[in-house]
């Protein structure tokens, strides 16, 4: 059965809550809001003032975890400076998941790479998470969406050297890539599975640069803005943007793709599919007038 993406060209912050709306998924109990805040010196991320009408529809709280590299966001005190700078802080409720204590481990008995996940020791506070991904290149990842926010977002600073490492954070930067992107698929199943239901997919395709939000250097965006798409599927979702993007007649759109396939992006979502969570098999359902 392919799984349903609903998707417009409209790209305002009153269509992504028309959308939540129009999927017809309604979050129940305490709402975790997964999404970039964004390193500092970035320009390409979406501010806060973009997702503030869904964020207050759900009276969800602002969730992140602390970087495995240095920047503006390796340390809680750095990490809460940033997001207060950003505007976070000032229309939020924000909660840096790691910020203290010890991590919370998820289980993954069926990852093929990694059989634990390292969180956030506060994703227990929240009953449902709606994941807000501003669907974009990445240096390592090829593509930054959904899977991406699931796994390396989620995770806590350790958490994401442990990703990255392919189970082996000392090999933060060295393990074989393509173990590193089906460790990404691995724990992304382990929080979509924690949430089990209670769970939504956003991701927008605007400001699209090769480069994730995690960079203080950025090239600017390549291509003109495509637009939002909302599933409760992050393995279709994130194989409907990439589609979307060859589909385009852009002119930037070859740059972005050497991106991707550079750094074989789309194994994340192959991976991920293998495990069951989703589905690349889609139907696309736009809903602009």
């Amino acid at each position: 059965m392919k799984s349903k993406v609903y998707f417009t060209k409209t790209i305002t912050p009153e269509k992504v809550l028309e959308m939540y709306e129009v999927l017809g998924k309604e979050l129940k109990g305490n709402i975790a809001v997964k999404l970039h805040s964004g390193e500092e010196g970035n320009q390409n991320f979406l501010k806060p003032d973009f997702w503030r009408p869904i964020i207050d529809k759900l009276n969800g709280t602002v969730v992140e975890c602390n970087t495995a590299y240095e920047g503006s966001r390796n340390t809680t005190e750095k990490h809460l400076k940033t997001i207060e700078k950003h505007g976070w802080s000032k229309y939020f409720n924000v909660d840096l998941m790691d910020a203290e204590g010890p991590d919370m481990v998820l289980d993954i008995p069926e990852g093929k790479v990694i059989q634990k996940n390292y969180v956030g020791k506060d994703m227990v506070k929240y009953d449902g998470m709606i994941v807000l991904s501003h669907f974009k290149g990445h240096p390592m990842g090829g593509y930054g969406g959904a899977l991406k926010q699931l796994s390396i977002g989620c995770a806590s600073s350790y958490g994401k050297a442990y990703i990255h490492g392919a189970g082996e954070p000392e090999k933060i930067w060295t393990a074989e890539h393509d173990l590193f992107l089906e460790s990404m698929a691995d724990a992304a199943k382990s929080v979509h599975k924690y949430f089990k239901d209670n769970i939504v997919y956003i991701n927008v395709m605007k400001n699209m640069s090769v480069d994730c939000d995690c960079c203080a250097v950025a090239e600017d965006p390549c291509m003109d803005d495509i637009g939002i798409l909302i599933s409760t599927d992050p393995i279709a979702i994130d194989q409907a943007c990439i589609d979307l993007v060859y589909a385009s007649n852009d002119k930037g759109r070859d740059h972005l793709i050497e991106r991707i396939e550079s750094r074989n992006g789309v194994h994340t979502i192959e991976a991920a599919a293998k495990l069951g969570y989703g589905s690349r098999e889609y139907e696309l359902i736009e809903i602009d007038d």
